[in-house]
């Protein structure tokens, strides 16, 4: 692969005919227009070229290429305006000496060598304007596929060819004005066409712009501003108020709130404190913080977002697929209907400058225009709109298919719940409260860092309980922990101890702490037992709105864990589950998302991307829930940057809306033709009504400018 020097746009050497060896190097270039461009200052572009691949090589490498198609873009659609703006400067005088202008309007322009400059005129206008058309319908034609530039190159060349002819003595009436004012119309209709993909690429580019120039590299030597690119994995970087983050990283110093909307969809500031991770392009809200580098170029969450929505963007869908069928379609039928048309209106007795004038209109008011545009941009916006709601979507298949999906099946710890330890239930058995015995159970926890025992402290905190340091600390292995608390003898442990102990227990709470599945500890002091606590992985409160959600629309949802029956059973009676699969490996759950489907539902599984990952891959949506700064989850179709599963609900809206805007887009534009190639054939003549080629092109332009103001009001 090479890079064209002047637009970065990465191309095949093997398939380009524009090459140019300069001081003993070849460069490759995309279009004659590069090559053009280079050979007009070599030394300009040459600098560029090494300054592309330089940046490209330390940092971005993976959007490269998208940014190079964003610059070809851009210069295309410039390129269309230019044209555009001769071109209709040179068509004035073509209107003001064409003799059916002057004839509507009622004046008269007539002088020796009219018709020359008529002719000369448009000769300008249809190489120069008419040049894109023209490329690229020699280049369909060579690659077997006619497309509308093959319609466009036909129907500007018959109009062209047929008056030269006339000037040259053939009788008939020309087509120059027809000719002038039908480029004229291309060209702009291209210009709109290019400015509303352009606008659709750009969302990666404005991704790409959250990440600093600069950061504050901490030295033995003090701060050094130094560009980015020059981070290394292990710097340590100052951050200060309003400034973004320059990479991925951990706070190892301070403390402030952080502003993640662009990057993962989070509205609220997010509070970061020592050990927290931070991602590179947030925003710095409050205090200055330092920050320790962890993730570089490539490697960081930005760079992987922007390559999983480049990848997203470039990916073909069934839906696009039809569409390119339909315009392939299309444009036999427009040739054929041409021609039918000629011969048609010929044998009806009509003068060939007529039956001709008939043929271009048809070949111009069915170009597929809308119908090429149609899914591209619904697939650009979809893809620009779900990325910033921190929707990262892998497969465009899988994406269109979640509009049909019937089950979610959700992993239960991290997904459903958080994944961690909470004190749910505080069961007093004596005359202790239960401030006293989480109190008491936290000051001899603090010394351990058993899960349990940070899940007991972390509740007395959030509380707001003093706790004792206690003395003659010790751990009984398996069974729990004992010390001395306020000069009383205190010990945490296991229901196993008690059985140990034959100490029995009649309460009907801890039986149906025990009956959820939960896990529970009992508080001894002084050798009497006083109080219980039960601990359980926390269901997410997002979790109760999704399941309602999904099921107001009539998706069924279902949990697959391999926790034990009883606490699958407890947090699917919580969230009002349709079903529950409990107590499965890791290597079974694709057999059970395989039996649902075999059952005749649209499977979409939703789950961390990690041991869930045979279940992810045999689901047809596989969705990673809460992929945080790794979002690089090969299993997964979809990628959700936040740990909330009402995301999901999320998805099936846009993916419904982004299906019903391609419908939309097809039926215009596919429908259009139903009235457009009788209307341009000439079906109304009888009643007054007939089509010049320059009216088609205005009818077949705007409905290009409908599918793509359509395809901007996509919403979720």
């Amino acid at each position: 692969m090479a890079i064209d020097p002047v637009c970065g746009m990465e191309i095949n050497e093997d398939e380009t005919d524009f090459k140019l060896v300069y001081q003993d190097k070849t460069y490759f270039f995309c279009s004659d227009k590069c090559l053009d461009e280079f050979t007009k200052n070599p030394d300009k572009y040459i600098q560029k070229d090494a300054s592309v691949q330089d940046f490209s090589s330390k940092k971005h490498e993976k959007h490269k290429g998208h940014t190079s198609h964003a610059s070809h873009h851009e210069m295309m659609m410039q390129d269309f305006k230019i044209r555009f703006i001769i071109s209709s400067i040179l068509t004035i005088p073509v209107l003001l000496l064409s003799p059916f202008i002057q004839n509507l309007l009622g004046y008269s322009l007539s002088f020796y060598g009219r018709d020359i400059i008529l002719f000369l005129l448009s000769v300008a206008i249809y190489f120069y304007g008419g040049k894109p058309f023209l490329e690229g319908m020699i280049k369909e034609i060579k690659t077997k596929t006619p497309g509308m530039m093959t319609l466009i190159g036909l129907a500007i060349s018959i109009a062209f060819f047929y008056s030269a002819s006339i000037i040259f003595g053939l009788k008939g009436k020309t087509f120059f004005w027809e000719l002038a004012t039908l480029i004229d119309v291309m060209l702009i209709g291209h210009y709109i066409e290019m400015k509303s993909l352009l606008g659709a690429s750009r969302a990666l580019e404005m991704l790409i712009k959250l990440m600093p120039s600069e950061a504050h590299l901490i030295t033995t030597k003090g701060i050094v501003d130094v560009p980015i690119n020059q981070l290394s994995k292990g710097d340590i970087v100052l951050v200060k108020p309003g400034e973004k983050i320059p990479s991925d990283g951990v706070v190892i110093d301070g403390e402030t709130t952080i502003d993640e909307s662009m990057l993962t969809g989070e509205s609220k500031p997010v509070y970061k404190k020592s050990g927290d991770t931070v991602i590179g392009g947030s925003i710095n809200l409050e205090g200055s913080i330092k920050v320790k580098i962890e993730k570089i170029g490539k490697e960081t969450y930005l760079m992987q977002v922007i390559d999983l929505v480049r990848q997203a963007q470039e990916t073909r869908s069934k839906t696009q697929d039809l569409a390119n069928k339909a315009a392939f379609w299309l444009t036999l039928i427009a040739i054929i209907a041409g021609t039918i048309t000629l011969l048609a209106w010929l044998y009806a007795g009509k003068s060939f400058v007529f039956a001709i004038e008939r043929t271009v209109t048809v070949m111009v008011i069915t170009c597929p225009h809308a119908l090429g545009l149609a899914i591209p941009l619904v697939v650009a916006v979809s893809t620009s709109l779900s990325a910033k709601k921190g929707i990262l979507i892998r497969n465009r298949e899988a994406f269109e298919k979640a509009k049909d999906i019937q089950i979610v099946v959700f992993d239960k710890t991290g997904t459903l719940t958080q994944g961690d330890f909470e004190v749910t239930d505080i069961i007093p058995l004596n005359n202790y409260s239960k401030d006293e015995i989480l109190m008491f159970s936290a000051s001899l926890e603090a010394y351990s860092e058993h899960p349990i025992a940070q899940s007991i402290v972390r509740k007395a905190k959030e509380k707001g309980l003093s706790l004792y340091n206690p003395t003659d600390f010790k751990a009984i292995p398996g069974k729990g922990v004992e010390g001395i608390v306020r000069g009383k003898n205190v010990m945490v442990v296991s229901p196993y101890y008690l059985e140990e102990k034959g100490l029995s227990i009649k309460n009907s709470e801890t039986d149906n702490v025990f009956k959820q599945g939960k896990t529970v500890v009992f508080l001894i002091v002084d050798d009497k037992l006083v109080g219980a606590l039960a601990l359980a992985d926390k269901i997410r409160p997002e979790s109760y709105e999704a399941v309602r959600k999904l099921k107001s629309i009539g998706i069924k949802t279902y949990m697959l864990t391999g926790d034990n029956a009883k606490v699958a059973r407890w947090v699917s009676k919580s969230l009002n589950l349709d079903g529950y699969f409990a107590e499965v490996l890791p290597h079974q759950k694709s057999e059970k998302i395989k039996g649902l489907k075999k059952e005749g539902y649209v499977v979409a599984m939703v789950g961390d991307g990690i041991n869930d990952a045979p279940a992810l891959v045999q689901a047809d949506i596989g969705v990673a829930i809460g992929a945080g700064t790794d979002v690089a989850i090969e299993s997964a179709d979809i990628i959700l940057v936040k740990n909330d599963p009402r995301d999901i609900v999320e998805i099936i809206s846009l993916a419904k809306s982004t299906y019903r805007k391609m419908i939309e887009n097809l039926l215009w534009a596919t429908g259009y033709n139903a009235f457009a190639i009788p209307l341009a054939g000439g079906i109304l003549y009888s009643s007054g009504i007939l089509l010049s080629p320059a009216v088609g092109a205005i009818l077949m332009s705007l409905s290009t400018v409908i599918v793509a103001i359509n395809a901007k009001l996509l919403k979720s």
